[in-house]
């Protein structure tokens, strides 16, 4: 995943983009509007973080352009806490909204959160090497032999294989599988993804799920 980190204070902009590349994310820094919506004219992204108070235009008419013309998701960031600023935020199309100082964690959440809920709109096909996976109907095919997965064990197959060949966080797997509630634990995910591996080797696939110390897992499929 692609995050573009846009804050006049490069503080604050090192240290979003450290406590988001230690998740696996892709980070692009930006210390204005203008020096971001150049970037964006060169790359794509999949989640923007925008700070409110900046020279030039603010985070709130960016949020609004990232937003509206781009369908881009943005998370704003502040140093004000008060109510109307807030509504500002959400108005211009902000996803969520932090206030500075924040805790990392706590930022890594929410993102975790709000890729959650732009990834639900996916493609209902997916496909890496010779495992096709059918969203709509729950269906998991290795070389057009179909499976039979628990729910569970789906779901994780169904995020991994979304985001083939990249890192998948475990915080973005435990939110997209269990949701904000979190229901599950690192042991019971451990569990679920050596079941997957067992099934995908037992039937000849060629794709496999390795374990990124300190970040999550990537399947890994021929391109």
């Amino acid at each position: 995943m692609k995050i573009l980190v846009v804050d006049d204070d490069l503080y604050i902009q090192q240290l979003v983009a450290i406590h988001l590349g230690k998740e696996g994310y892709t980070v692009y820094k930006a210390s204005d509007a203008e020096q971001a919506l150049l970037l964006l004219e060169e790359l794509t992204v999949d989640l923007a973080i925008v700070d409110v108070m900046m020279p030039g235009m603010d985070g709130f008419e960016l949020t609004r352009i990232l937003t509206q013309e781009l369908e881009i998701p943005v998370i704003l960031l502040t140093a004000k806490g008060q109510l109307d600023d807030k509504e500002k935020g959400f108005l211009s199309g902000s996803e969520d909204y932090m206030v500075k100082p924040f805790e990392p964690r706590e930022l890594l959440f929410r993102v975790a959160v709000v890729l959650r809920r732009s990834e639900r709109s996916l493609q209902e096909n997916l496909n890496a090497g010779n495992l096709s996976i059918n969203r709509r109907n729950f269906e998991v095919a290795i070389d057009h032999e179909t499976l039979i997965l628990p729910l569970k064990e789906f779901e994780i197959l169904s995020v991994l294989a979304a985001r083939t060949n990249m890192a998948t966080p475990r915080s973005l797997l435990m939110e997209q599988v269990w949701g904000e509630d979190n229901e599950g634990n690192e042991m019971t995910l451990n569990t679920h993804i050596n079941r997957i591996r067992d099934r995908l080797k037992r039937y000849g696939a060629n794709v496999e799920i390795h374990t990124l110390r300190g970040i999550g897992y990537k399947l890994e499929a021929p391109k």
